[in-house]
């Protein structure tokens, strides 16, 4: 077409959102950006800036809705303090918010006042209780490390993982869906993971070769995660008792990432993605990662409870509400 193409994730952080002067003579800007359904990723918060540098201009932002590929219904993880702000917690939700791209930008509108003129164009057909099996809709991948839902379905835990120095499976063709670093024994890390009795989840030894990132060349002791019940799975909780286990295995070699990491080098990588300190400490101190789990309930009652207005889909209605 000719059309200059502008991109909204560059080199720094002022590069994340749209410069006011290529958004000002727009009659409107449309948005179709299919999310994961994690706190991590971060083309909510794309939109987000889009709709808050649109807002002065007053040029109306819509919004075309997209399924929840891991369902509008289970919600999980703790909300992110203020104090761990970042591009991938942008504002706070639990880990896995149970929202579409349309009600999150309903909701980030009203209760952060973004202030946008907001036009959200709702699915016909989707009820929340759909994975993304159920729609009939062919995967498209919607980012590199993203090849399938799969990886959407593990993806809520296993982000985590690039908050370490071990390997997320960036670099393989199954990333997020395995992990590992050269100093694990496979066989040992399963065992112990297994024997945590995690819901709806079993893990299988496995050596893997990262083509890139970490550890790459190297040959990765790890494990591979199945997935035999999405409905009972637990993926944020999974990913935190998989991160400890390894660095219980070997402390000495197990380290959190600490390079600069989503433009923030002021605060670890893994208290940004944890959205909060309280799981290193845990780590760290040798706690119990199920007694903070434990505190997660009210909370995320509380979230359930404002976001309820948002909502445009119910679980039993064939068309938007």
């Amino acid at each position: 077409t000719g059309l200059t193409v502008y991109s909204l994730y560059g080199g720094s952080e002022k590069d994340l959102a749209p410069r006011r002067d290529l958004l000002r003579n727009l009659d409107a800007l449309v948005i179709d950006l299919q999310d994961i359904g994690s706190r991590y990723y971060t083309f909510i918060y794309t939109m987000a800036l889009c709709m808050r540098e649109a807002a002065p201009l007053g040029v109306q932002v819509i919004v075309l809705d997209r399924p929840n590929p891991i369902d509008g219904v289970h919600l999980e993880g703790n909300i992110r303090e203020e104090k761990y702000s970042s591009f991938v917690g942008m504002f706070p939700l639990p880990t896995r918010h149970g929202m579409t791209a349309g009600e999150l930008a309903r909701y980030f509108n009203s209760v952060f006042k973004l202030n946008c003129d907001l036009h959200v164009v709702p699915m016909r057909g989707w009820r929340r209780g759909m994975w993304w099996g159920d729609t009939g809709l062919p995967w498209v991948i919607p980012s590199p490390n993203m090849p399938t839902v799969y990886t959407a379905t593990v993806y809520p835990g296993m982000c985590l993982m690039e908050g370490t120095n071990l390997s997320e499976g960036r670099g393989t063709t199954h990333p997020f869906e395995l992990f590992g670093a050269p100093w694990l024994d496979p066989f040992k890390l399963a065992d112990r993971l297994n024997q945590v009795g995690l819901p709806g989840v079993r893990f299988r030894p496995h050596y893997f070769l990262p083509t890139f990132q970490k550890h790459a060349g190297r040959v990765c002791g790890g494990v591979e995660l199945h997935v035999l019940n999405r409905t009972e799975f637990e993926p944020y909780r999974t990913g935190l008792w998989c991160a400890k286990i390894a660095h219980d295995m070997d402390p000495e070699r197990f380290d959190w990432r600490r390079e600069t990491y989503e433009f923030v080098s002021d605060r670890l990588a893994i208290d940004l993605l944890a959205g909060s300190d309280r799981y290193r400490n845990i780590v760290e101190s040798g706690g119990n990662i199920d007694d903070w789990v434990a505190e997660w309930e009210e909370p995320l009652r509380d979230f359930a409870r404002v976001r309820e207005e948002f909502l445009l889909y119910r679980s039993s209605d064939a068309d938007s509400a």
